[in-house]
């Protein structure tokens, strides 16, 4: 059975990963969906502020939906979520990280429109193996409530 709403506390929900990225992975995101010099080229790359081919943010925001399903995700009765609060983009990636994704529920809370549904205010840290932020994101998740779990 998927966990319920009723299964998320505050405090550490876990860390997942790890997720490497190539050189490659980088060239072949960013030549579909963000195709900036910095992304593309080293020699354009070594211009820029970046000082050296990273990966595009948005393929941040792609990493961090798949090592969240792959993490947690797809083991509960989510019900998609309202919206992204906050992104930010906060160190370059690089060819060759190994990403780690830590995830802290901060609050739960029923919905007060939808009674079979619960909302879980996450907060992830995207980190590369040295220990740095990359990125980190707040968003709420709606997962099913446990009477509605055991109903299916």
């Amino acid at each position: 059975m998927k966990r319920a709403f009723e299964d998320f506390k505050p405090g550490h929900l876990g860390t997942f990963g790890p997720h490497h990225v190539s050189r490659e992975d980088i060239i072949e995101f960013a030549t579909e969906f963000d195709p900036q010099p910095m992304h593309l080229d080293e020699e354009a790359a070594s211009r820029t502020i970046l000082k050296g081919l990273s990966g595009s943010g948005w393929h941040m925001c792609a990493l961090w939906m798949r090592m969240a399903w792959d993490g947690f995700i797809s083991g509960i009765a989510s019900m998609g979520a309202p919206g992204v609060e906050e992104v930010k983009w906060v160190s370059p990636l690089r060819p060759g990280d190994d990403l780690m994704l830590d995830v802290e529920v901060l609050d739960t809370r029923e919905s007060k429109s939808m009674p079979d549904i619960g909302f879980v205010h996450l907060k992830q840290e995207m980190r590369n193996a040295s220990g740095q932020v990359l990125m980190f994101s707040t968003i709420k998740i709606m997962v099913l409530r446990r009477h509605a779990v055991e109903a299916m």
